[in-house]
């Protein structure tokens, strides 16, 4: 089937006028490539996928990011006559406004009519009765390259599913705007969930595509199992690009300063601080009642994504990270486990700091451990990096964009 003319020149319209992205005016002489609006999304090179999926059943794994150019993934296939049968949602759901946690239904789109079933609570995986009326999958969904975020773990019971009912996947991918560093411990497979299900730092440095790549290649998913895998690359991006997201890819991921800080300070979900949800920028924060060895404060409230914060009403205490410069290449490519230590450090109550979280969120238990006993930041750090540099032999093999090494 041919597409009309006036439909292609639509949408190149569409994508002349998509949202400007710049990168951070505050860089270092490490990241001399810089991002501009001709960075190319996987899922704008309509005509390196549309030949893929004409004439099948597709299922599109989405939410409120996956755009194409102003006009939505979903709606941009339709209007080219493409079968949508179904979209899958992760957390957060389709629309990007659900708390995290928070259960998300299966429903149907009211624009398109479209089921939307929810990849978020128990139903985690597609089951072979939601794929045996499809052909192939479309996953398209902006991450922020932390390990904890939970839509590669998504991606990865997605690719799980495909190899078990023989459907193929393809990858949109898009810049990772914490892809130009690895750091952190590598996850330990005792401790492996959702917040975590491969072996990897918190900051892997890897794109959906590239990430993809190497739980497929590296034989991770179950069984180890391969599915039909297809990665549409971004044009004019590398790691060394410091990437700016047009959307907040989650509510409470609101600024590129909560984007950056977010490997770090998503630690402090695992302790009795809270992070900031139910105010204007979270995750850039860390405070509680109790401190008052602090001056600066905050009192979260309910809002859109954070309808019941922590300490709900309360004045916290604490750290506003956001003082220290994100153009500071120290911030901005290093896991800063200090802010760690300071703020256990400064707890009164010490026994209670810490909760179970923590060691599925750091991925080992030993980061606890050394933190009580008052072990040194730097000496922390160093205690993972050996595993860091054996994950980056293995990143290396599956990498399509230039490195920063």
């Amino acid at each position: 089937m041919r597409i009309p003319l006036f439909k292609i020149y639509i949408f190149l319209l569409l994508l002349s006028c998509k949202p400007p992205q710049s990168v951070m005016a505050q860089t270092t002489e490490k990241y001399t490539h810089t991002h501009d609006s001709s960075t190319v999304n996987g899922a704008e090179r309509l005509n390196n996928y549309l030949p893929e999926i004409r004439g099948r059943k597709v299922a599109i794994v989405a939410n409120h990011t996956s755009m194409v150019g102003n006009t939505h993934l979903v709606d941009t296939l339709l209007a080219l006559n493409i079968q949508i049968v179904k979209v899958f949602a992760p957390e957060h759901g389709f629309r990007g406004i659900a708390d995290a946690g928070e259960k998300v239904n299966t429903a149907i789109d009211e624009k398109t009519q479209l089921p939307i079933i929810s990849l978020y609570g128990k139903n985690k995986k597609p089951t072979a009765d939601q794929l045996k009326d499809v052909d192939v999958i479309l996953f398209d969904i902006q991450d922020v390259g932390a390990r904890f975020y939970t839509y590669i773990s998504t991606m990865t019971y997605v690719m799980e599913a495909a190899a078990e009912n023989g459907q193929q996947v393809i990858i949109l991918d898009r810049p990772n705007p914490n892809g130009h560093y690895v750091d952190g411990p590598v996850l330990r497979s005792e401790l492996k969930s959702f917040v975590g299900m491969h072996s990897v730092p918190i900051v892997h440095g890897m794109t959906v595509g590239e990430y993809a790549q190497m739980v497929n290649g590296e034989k991770w998913l179950a069984n180890g199992i391969q599915c039909k895998l297809k990665v549409i690359p971004v044009e004019k991006y590398d790691h060394l690009t410091l990437y700016e997201v047009p959307i907040p890819p989650s509510p409470n991921l609101k600024t590129m300063s909560a984007i950056y800080f977010y490997p770090t300070t998503c630690l402090f979900e695992g302790t009795i601080l809270s992070v900031g949800r139910g105010t204007d920028d979270p995750f850039t924060m860390a405070g509680h009642p109790e401190y008052r060895t602090y001056s600066y404060h905050f009192t979260p409230v309910s809002m859109p994504g954070a309808k019941e914060p922590k300490f709900k009403n309360e004045i916290c205490y604490g750290i506003n990270f956001s003082n220290e410069r994100i153009g500071d290449n120290e911030i901005i490519s290093q896991l800063k486990i200090e802010w760690i230590t300071e703020m256990y450090n400064s707890f009164e109550n010490k026994d209670v700091f810490f909760t179970d979280f923590f060691h599925q969120l750091a991925g080992n238990s030993s980061i606890k451990t050394e933190i009580i006993n008052g072990t040194d930041a730097s000496k922390i750090k160093a205690s993972w990096k050996k595993e860091v540099d054996e994950f980056k032999k293995i990143r290396k093999k599956y990498l399509l964009y230039k490195d920063f090494e």
